[in-house]
């Protein structure tokens, strides 16, 4: 039986759900559509979000040939097959599913094809294609970030499924809560319609179906137990094994790693995920957190599999039993509030650089202290802008080392910061 997600799938931009920042009416992405012209493209984005559809109706709409490879299961020869192909056809759309999955010289096999036009590629990713895809190939693409689905969108789609289930199946539902299945979806219509469909199919024998938050977290507990890496479970795992860590649980945290170790995940997603909660969630509380972490990521693309999982695990519970700090990542997200705020701001003349003698004889790096000429290193002076002079950004957190931080900067700033 086709799965519902397929069997929905829009056919045209009027049908899409979503993206309206991309595909509005009047949004860059629909207008390069409309008028036949579209970059290659990279589309960077969750799971469920309409990256494969919005490639099938980019080539559906512009009338062109369209070649789809999973970067999973595809090599150099698959690549270089459709290459040949697309040379003696009209201008063809080459779609790779997961294209952060193919290796250097997998993407270095595009390059020429997309660069003299003969594809145009269109590459859809769930990882940041800055870190994924090579530079020559990333510059030659247009990167376009869509984004999880809002309750509005779902409840549309969802509407839509209850409709085709109802007709097809001929069979009543309300949905008299949906609160469970929003939830459940994340933001991401094929989990979504995977959910609705087997809530559905559990009781389509009873004629009408009455759907309640209980008894879809109850039929889909029991039956989504089975993690894949391909599959529903994949990001669900992933935020176990980040919460674990995150929780100080290291049991918990390598009960999940083991979960993706089996399952057969990339072991650098899995490693680049730590780095990110080495600062994100340890930061100075133990700034060898991110050391380690980065130290891992290093070794397993040295050491390989099976032996790059005891280089995981031990990272894995380092970071589980670290006391934890998100001041770091409160402070940057406190900066940027505030300069989107106040816009900006200009630097005071003491500390701003001067190159040439006109910038010293108006002003410029005087009245500047060299710290190291003082006592201590320290020299108390104004280094933020006047209209936000004394703004406390980065308050350090209730651990031991954060303390000592804490203690050492009032010993430097008395009051000016009320550390």
């Amino acid at each position: 039986m086709t799965p519902l997600a397929e069997t929905l799938r829009p056919e045209s931009l009027n049908e899409y759900i979503g993206q309206e920042h991309l595909v509005g009416k009047t949004a860059i992405l629909r207008k390069a559509i409309e008028s036949g012209n579209i970059p290659s493209m990279i589309l960077w984005g969750p799971p469920g979000t309409g990256k494969t559809t919005l490639a099938y109706i980019i080539s559906r709409q512009l009338q062109r040939p369209f070649h789809t490879l999973s970067a999973v299961s595809s090599g150099v020869k698959d690549v270089r097959e459709v290459i040949n192909r697309a040379k003696i056809e009209m201008r063809p759309i080459l779609f790779i599913d997961e294209i952060h999955r193919f290796s250097k010289s997998q993407q270095d096999s595009l390059l020429g094809a997309v660069e003299k036009g003969i594809i145009t590629l269109i590459g859809a990713t769930t990882e940041n294609p800055s870190f994924e895809v090579i530079s020559p190939l990333l510059s030659r693409c247009q990167v376009y970030i869509l984004k999880s689905l809002e309750k509005k969108h779902l409840q549309i789609l969802l509407e839509k499924a209850k409709a085709h289930l109802e007709e097809s199946w001929h069979i009543k539902i309300q949905v008299k809560e949906e609160e469970a299945l929003f939830r459940i979806s994340g933001g991401d219509a094929r989990k979504l319609f995977n959910a609705l469909e087997l809530v559905v199919n559990s009781e389509k024998e009873k004629k009408r179906i009455t759907l309640t938050n209980k008894k879809a977290m109850d039929i889909i507990q029991e039956n989504l137990a089975i993690y894949d890496k391909k599959g529903e479970m994949h990001y669900d795992v992933i935020s176990a094994f980040i919460k674990s860590m995150r929780g100080s649980d290291p049991n918990a945290a390598v009960y999940w790693l083991a979960r993706m170790v089996e399952a057969g995940e990339d072991p650098k997603f899995i490693a680049r995920r730590m780095v990110i909660l080495a600062s994100e969630d340890i930061g100075n509380a133990n700034p060898n957190a991110l050391l380690l972490a980065n130290a891992c990521f290093d070794a397993i693309s040295k050491v390989g599999w099976p032996e790059g999982r005891i280089i995981l695990s031990q990272t894995a519970i380092y970071l589980a039993s670290s006391p934890k700090s998100n001041s770091s990542y409160q402070a940057i997200n406190e900066a940027q509030d505030m300069v989107r705020k106040t816009g900006d701001l200009p630097v005071p003349l003491p500390i701003r650089n001067a190159p040439t003698k006109l910038m010293k004889d108006i002003g410029y790096g005087q009245q500047y202290k060299y710290a190291h000429s003082y006592e201590g290193n320290f020299a108390e002076m104004e280094f933020l802008p006047d209209d936000i002079k004394g703004k406390l950004l980065y308050d350090p957190g209730k651990n031991p080392r954060e303390e000592e931080l804490r203690k050492h900067l009032r010993r430097l700033w008395r009051d000016k910061y009320s550390y």
